[in-house]
């Protein structure tokens, strides 16, 4: 009998966060998900997986749909262990909504784009991540992505 193949070594897990860890919900918000069964970002991703799931919810939270909206895309964000709640925000605000999309966002655009977010918003040219930085986000995207 052959032996059984062994599965890939590099398969790289999604992050999972206490909802609390992920950047600009109020308490009261944080409060109003766990009321809904939400506690992690995994669980707010899977429940807002569709336009109507996010609908749904958001009238279930009654708050405007556009808070549901990204929200969703910064848990679907941490998702990315090298991204994580420290840098969701950043590629939100870089115009990255999604994971799917920063797989298919060239590493040197992004770069720019964050660096010229940076120095507009704060002029901190030296918070800006490198573009090491950036092509791992890129890397661990493609990986679980699905």
């Amino acid at each position: 009998m052959p032996p059984k193949p062994k599965p890939p070594v590099n398969v790289l897990q999604s992050c999972d966060w206490p909802i609390e860890q992920l950047p600009g919900l109020s308490p009261e918000e944080t409060s109003q998900l766990k009321n809904c069964g939400i506690t992690t970002t995994k669980v707010l991703v899977k429940e807002g997986k569709t336009p109507q799931a996010r609908l749904t919810l958001a009238n279930k939270l009654q708050v405007h749909l556009q808070y549901v909206n990204k929200w969703v895309a910064l848990a679907d964000l941490a998702r990315i262990p090298s991204v994580g709640t420290q840098y969701c925000g950043l590629l939100l605000h870089a115009g990255v909504g999604s994971v799917a999309q920063l797989v298919n966002i060239p590493t040197h655009r992004l770069h720019q784009q964050i660096l010229r977010l940076q120095v507009a918003t704060m002029q901190r040219r030296d918070l800006c991540p490198t573009v090491e930085q950036v092509q791992q986000w890129s890397q661990q995207a493609k990986s679980i992505r699905g």
